[in-house]
């Protein structure tokens, strides 16, 4: 069964909040391990005020951002790490496929690949209307 888990739980399980808060869903499909989170792209989103000027798109880092947030979600979603936070420690792998512009909505699958004590490994990939956007591994500490 598909746990779905709205914004104002996230914000219970995540530190992050509004303006650095970029997933408004996660859909947990294995706790602690498995999932999908969901971002709508907005013009309001105040980085397009400057990245870039008449011409919007999602810096690739906030991608990246919104795919941890994401990971940090499912991972935090089983009962033995509640209340910890996960940091990053690796970026690898990681490649940009498409433009995500306002109005489009950011679908991210994300799975923990691997724990060891308090490090761990996630994938990730971003789509949006079914193209890859963005994808890329995740090394975390947690604390």
């Amino acid at each position: 069964m598909i746990e779905s888990i709205d914004i104002e739980e996230i914000m219970r399980i995540i530190p992050h909040r509004y303006p650095f808060l970029l997933v408004d869903r996660v859909e947990i499909e294995e706790p602690g391990r498995k999932g999908t989170g969901y971002k709508n792209v907005t013009i309001n989103e105040p980085f397009f005020k400057g990245h870039f000027p008449n011409m919007p798109v999602m810096p690739g880092v906030l991608i990246i951002e919104s795919m941890a947030q994401t990971g940090a979600v499912i991972l935090l979603s089983e009962e033995s790490y509640r209340g910890r936070i996960p940091y990053f420690a690796g970026i690898n792998k990681v490649r940009f496929k498409r433009k995500v512009v306002p109005g489009d909505r950011l679908e991210m699958k994300v799975e923990i690949i691997k724990m060891r004590k308090n490090i761990g490994i996630g994938t990730g990939t971003a789509y949006v209307c079914g193209q890859v956007a963005a994808e890329g591994e995740f090394l975390f500490a947690i604390e």
